[in-house]
C-alpha cells in the first residue's frame, strides 16, 4: 500500500519538511555525480556501519568522528526509489507534525528519532559491515507521532492491480499500524541472517516509529494541542483525483 494523500490539514507552509527535501535531494544529487569507487567510499564514511561501533579494531585511524554518520546517513540514499518513497512519505505525513510542533521543535524530533533509529539498529545488527543509510528511520518517527496524534486520520492509499491504481481511504492508526508490523515481522525475519535483510534495515525503522510515538510530547507547542482541521472522506477522495 502506498500513501497518497492524508486528511489533516495544516495552517501554515511546512517550511522544514520543504528544506528536509530539499537537502536530501541535492545531495542526491551529489551523489549521483560521484564515480562508483567514490560513491562507496562516501557510504563507508557517512553512512552507519554498525561493526565500526562494536568492534574498535575496525575503526583505527578512522577518518572522521564516529557520532558524524548517525547524523549524515539520514541524508544519504542508495538510489532513485529510495529517495522518492522516503520523500513522498516524508511530504504525506510530516506537514501535520511540524505544524503541531512548530519549525524548530519539529526539526529537532526529526532528527532525534534519526538517532534513535541509527543506534537500534547497531544495537540489533551490532556485526553488520554493510553501510546504512537512509532518511527512512527519522520519517518512521515522524510517521509514529502522527500515530498518536492523528489516529482517525483518513489516508488515500493505492494498490496497484495489474497496472491499474486502486485507490480507497484507511485510518491512520490501521494503515500505520500495519505498517509497522511488516516492519516488526520483517525485522524479526532479518535477525535470522543477512540473507534475510534484503538491504532494508527494518529495526530502525521500528526504532524511529517507537522514538516518535514515546518522544513528541516535549516537543509540541501548547497554542497547536487543539486538532487542526480535517477533510471528510469525500473532500479527500475529491482533492486527491483534483491533483
Amino acid at each position: 500500500m502506498f500513501p497518497l494523500a492524508a486528511s489533516v490539514q495544516v495552517r501554515r507552509p511546512p517550511l522544514v519538511t520543504m528544506v528536509l527535501i530539499g537537502i536530501n535531494v541535492a545531495v542526491f544529487f551529489v551523489e549521483a555525480m560521484l564515480p562508483p569507487d567514490a560513491l562507496e567510499h562516501l557510504m563507508r564514511l557517512f553512512g552507519v556501519v554498525p561493526a565500526y561501533y562494536s568492534r574498535p579494531d575496525l575503526v583505527t585511524n578512522f577518518p572522521v568522528p564516529l557520532w558524524l554518520p548517525l547524523f549524515t546517513s539520514m541524508f544519504l540514499h542508495g538510489g532513485f526509489a529510495h529517495i522518492l518513497g522516503n520523500m513522498w512519505t516524508l511530504w504525506i505525513f510530516g506537514p501535520a507534525i511540524e505544524d503541531r510542533m512548530g519549525p524548530w521543535r519539529y526539526a529537532a524530533f526529526y532528527i532525534l528519532c534519526g538517532l534513535a533509529a541509527a543506534v537500534a539498529h547497531i544495537v540489533l545488527n551490532a556485526d553488520s559491515t554493510v553501510p546504512t543509510i537512509g532518511a527512512s528511520g527519522a520519517i518512521s518517527g515522524v510517521m509514529g507521532a502522527y500515530y498518536v496524534l492523528y489516529p482517525h486520520a483518513r489516508i488515500v492509499v493505492m494498490i496497484p492491480i495489474f497496472f491499474y491504481p486502486f485507490l480507497f481511504t484507511l485510518p491512520a492508526i490501521t494503515y500505520l499500524g500495519w505498517w509497522l508490523l511488516i516492519q516488526l515481522f520483517s525485522g524479526v525475519a532479518s535477525l535470522a541472517g543477512s540473507a534475510a535483510v534484503g538491504g532494508i534495515a527494518f529495526w530502525a525503522h521500528v526504532g524511529g516509529f517507537v522514538a516518535g510515538m514515546t518522544l513528541l510530547w516535549p516537543f509540541l507547542q501548547p497554542r497547536r494541542l487543539r486538532r487542526p482541521p480535517q477533510l471528510d472522506e469525500r473532500s479527500l477522495e475529491h482533492a486527491w483525483h483534483g491533483w
